[in-house]
């Protein structure tokens, strides 16, 4: 399997993307891997890169974009950031992503067991970590008034608020960024939504 070009990317529709992604899961998913050959693929794109999907994500070690979409160089861009929550750096890196560099569907993910919404949901403080948890403190004071049993120790109050906060973060793109709004409404590209579950390897696009 070759690095996209010009050429590939401009002819994948946003809908393909996604399916792409989907494919390269399962993939993953069955511990199957694409063929190809990665350092080909550092010569193919050393001029120059044509990513088809843009994705955020979470630091956390076990969620890597490349490896659980079974992605390869030049193939991605990878926006990550403990929580996947929004900001004008990271809109600003999608606006690029996207407008000037041509990638089709735009995926906020988020992951259970998250740690960032862990700390949301027990209004850790510490440091800069504090200013980063507030990102998500909307959603969990939102999320939690449906719960007696508040804080990370309720698995099903974490669960929906890394699910919330997805759904948080593309209303914000969609609102913040008229760029990639219109992008959307001209159907340039896809805003989607998902969520990985670290035990079981699987993406669903179902949120």
């Amino acid at each position: 399997m070759k690095a996209h070009t010009a050429e590939t990317q401009a002819a994948i529709t946003p809908s393909q993307a996604l399916d792409i992604l989907k494919e390269g899961n399962q993939r993953f998913v069955d511990n199957l891997r694409a063929d190809r050959v990665l350092m080909d693929q550092v010569i193919e794109t050393k001029s120059g890169q044509y990513p088809f999907a843009t994705i955020l994500h979470c630091i956390d070690s076990r969620v890597s974009a490349e490896l659980l979409f079974d992605q390869g160089v030049g193939d991605v861009f990878s926006i990550r950031v403990a929580g996947n929550f929004v900001n004008v750096d990271i809109l600003g890196s999608m606006e690029f992503a996207c407008k000037l560099a041509g990638t089709k569907l735009l995926v906020v993910m988020g992951h259970t067991h998250c740690g960032a919404v862990k700390g949301a949901c027990d209004h850790v403080e510490m440091g800069n970590l504090t200013a980063m948890l507030s990102k998500i403190t909307p959603v969990v004071e939102t999320v939690e008034k449906k719960y007696d049993d508040k804080g990370s120790s309720n698995a099903a109050l974490v669960q929906e608020v890394a699910e919330e906060n997805v759904k948080n973060a593309i209303a914000q793109i969609r609102s913040q960024s008229a760029i990639l709004a219109q992008m959307e409404k001209n159907g340039e590209i896809d805003i989607v939504g998902a969520m990985y579950d670290i035990e079981t390897g699987k993406v669903s696009f179902e949120l």
